[in-house]
């Protein structure tokens, strides 16, 4: 049986930070989807994991491919006393850093810590940045689109995020996607 991570991810990010404590070992990391948008309390739905897109180095953001060694380890090692998924925590959207994330996104972010873990969690405005990316590769059925419709965007939210998907897929494929979703969310004037 596997635990719920429905019910929330603070007590298996208590065990994890607690486990890298008592290793002497600290994290600093920018959360970025669902299960950061669960810790923020802006969505209710079930979630399954922690996306990290990146290790936060004395202020800056750092790409991460996979999750450092020693952090990996007590990630495995929190899953496992737990029963959680093998990837309740991961670097699974990490192709965002290489692309550029949101200027300002670690200073928007919301800092919290659980002993040697501490996580920035990116802010609403980002994650709208995110959802409506993920929601127009993923298509309209996506948990994507759901969770985008739940954050409430403004229409100015909307152009922006949009402008700024097109930086990472410039195809006309994907700005024919685009359009529809954005159509599908209420804007029709403006469209990229």
């Amino acid at each position: 049986m596997t635990t719920n991570l429905s019910a929330g991810f603070e007590g298996p990010l208590t065990t994890l930070g607690q486990l890298l404590s008592e290793r002497s070992l600290r994290y600093e990391l920018l959360a970025i989807g669902g299960g950061a948008l669960h810790l923020l309390g802006l969505i209710t739905r079930p979630t399954r994991d922690i996306d990290v897109v990146a290790l936060v180095d004395d202020g800056s953001l750092v790409s991460v491919a996979e999750l450092p060694g020693p952090l990996q380890r007590a990630v495995d090692d929190t899953a496992k006393v737990l029963r959680l998924p093998s990837e309740w925590f991961n670097p699974g959207p990490r192709s965002l850093m290489d692309l550029g994330l949101p200027n300002g996104v670690l200073e928007r972010a919301h800092r919290r810590e659980w002993g040697g873990l501490i996580l920035h969690i990116a802010d609403r405005s980002d994650q709208i940045f995110f959802k409506l990316y993920a929601a127009v590769d993923q298509g309209p059925r996506s948990k994507h689109l759901e969770d985008l419709r739940g954050l409430e965007p403004t229409a100015d939210e909307l152009r922006a995020a949009a402008a700024w998907a097109r930086t990472h897929d410039p195809s006309e494929g994907f700005a024919h996607e685009l359009r529809g979703a954005l159509r599908d969310l209420g804007i029709v004037d403006g469209i990229i």
